[in-house]
């Protein structure tokens, strides 16, 4: 009887978390591998899929371009929109566009999670992702130190995406903060309190500007301006004010 009853168990046990009380929410996990159909799919290059369970009840999630989003039940081992799937809307290469249609369809087919420690599969119909948390794979970087390359500036509820904003920098030390908005150089002084940052007045060097760098360097001096918050997840700088914001990536 007893050794019946311990089968019973382990047969219970089995595809279940290893901790029943594990939980996604609160975490951001990235792809490591996806199979289907028992077999190892291959994602358009340099992407991979990021699931973010927020502390709010919202699943972020993307692939490599768009952002889609909404809020998600986490309950009885199935993710479970509750819904409609908002996303953004930029333009992607083919490959990424399909991708973006491919994981919008597994996250709305109330695909079935398990989480043992820091592994997390997602599971609908034969297709599978392996994914492990964002902390591991990609730990936050420093603030001070670290270069900053602008990838959007964010205005309102709309996101931009300037030609050459790979050559807009910013580089924080302290209490200074030098960079470059892509035609001219910068430096200034920044305030600091907990997840918030004070921007002074930048000077500039005097390089005359036209066209698109111009326009780009407006919206980068008009962006580092007061007080902002900020977030770190991983290489991404995120800097937040009542009008909008910009955002960063470092090159690990």
């Amino acid at each position: 009887m007893i050794a019946v009853a311990g089968a019973v168990l382990l047969l219970a046990g089995c595809g279940q978390n290893t901790d029943p009380g594990a939980s996604p929410v609160g975490k951001t996990f990235l792809s490591t591998s996806v199979t289907e159909d028992g077999q190892p799919k291959q994602l358009a290059p340099k992407t991979r899929v990021r699931l973010q369970f927020t502390d709010d009840g919202r699943l972020v999630a993307d692939a490599g371009c768009n952002s889609m989003q909404s809020k998600v039940s986490t309950k009885d081992g199935k993710l479970a929109l509750d819904g409609e799937l908002a996303s953004t809307a930029m333009g992607c290469p083919g490959p990424q566009q399909g991708q973006d249609s491919w994981l919008a369809g597994i996250i709305s087919a109330k695909p079935t999670w398990k989480l043992d420690g820091n592994k997390l599969d997602v599971t609908a119909g034969s297709t599978t992702i392996s994914l492990e948390n964002r902390e591991i794979l990609e730990p936050d970087l420093p603030l001070d130190g670290t270069r900053w390359i602008l990838s959007s500036v964010i205005s309102g509820d709309s996101v931009g995406h300037f030609a050459g904003s790979e050559n807009v920098w910013l580089t924080l030390n302290g209490e200074r903060v030098t960079g470059s908005t892509g035609c001219n150089d910068f430096q200034g002084v920044v305030a600091r309190s907990t997840g918030k940052l004070t921007f002074g007045e930048l000077a500039t060097t005097r390089r005359a500007c036209a066209g698109n760098p111009a326009m780009l360097e407006s919206q980068v001096l008009k962006g580092l301006k007061g007080e902002m918050t900020y977030h770190i997840s991983g290489a991404t700088l995120q800097l937040r004010s009542a009008n909008g914001g910009l955002d960063f990536t470092a090159v690990r």
